[in-house]
């Protein structure tokens, strides 16, 4: 699954490269404010909901052939490898997503309250959206 994989690093950086390109920020930007400027949430929190949701439904339906796995796990094997039924409790995504917020350390993060809604001046014309979130990051033309 997705959620535990240690490969996704080439699709982080093309996720990344377009949440610049929706947000009109430079690429040297903090990574937790991409998500935020651009209203979409962290995709690590996405990932888990995904999961979440899979697991949900292999235990609803019997079924499927993942029900089996998921209602009776077999024994771990291997302690590198991390199975989707060993997290099984479903998250809030919004929650986790403020309290992340809250504990990071990037410039200008005072600015932002709440970052599940979507920013004042979302609407903007892209050019003035462009320079707000410029300076809300602090960077770009604005310093």
């Amino acid at each position: 699954m997705w959620t535990s994989s240690q490969d996704i690093t080439g699709f982080l950086l093309a996720l990344n490269s377009t949440m610049c390109l929706i947000s009109s920020t430079l690429h040297p930007i903090a990574l937790p404010w991409l998500p935020v400027l651009a209203n979409i949430e962290p995709p690590a929190l996405r990932r888990k909901a995904v999961t979440d949701r899979q697991v949900a439904k292999a235990c609803a339906h019997e079924s499927l052939p993942l029900h089996h796995d998921i209602s009776s796990p077999p024994l771990f094997r291997l302690t590198s490898r991390k199975p989707l039924w060993r997290e099984s409790e479903p998250a809030d995504i919004n929650s986790q997503w403020r309290e992340s917020w809250k504990s990071t350390s990037v410039v200008n993060a005072h600015l932002v309250d709440d970052p599940t809604i979507r920013q004042p001046g979302f609407a903007l014309p892209r050019q003035q959206w462009s320079l707000l979130n410029r300076f809300h990051t602090g960077q770009g033309h604005c310093l």
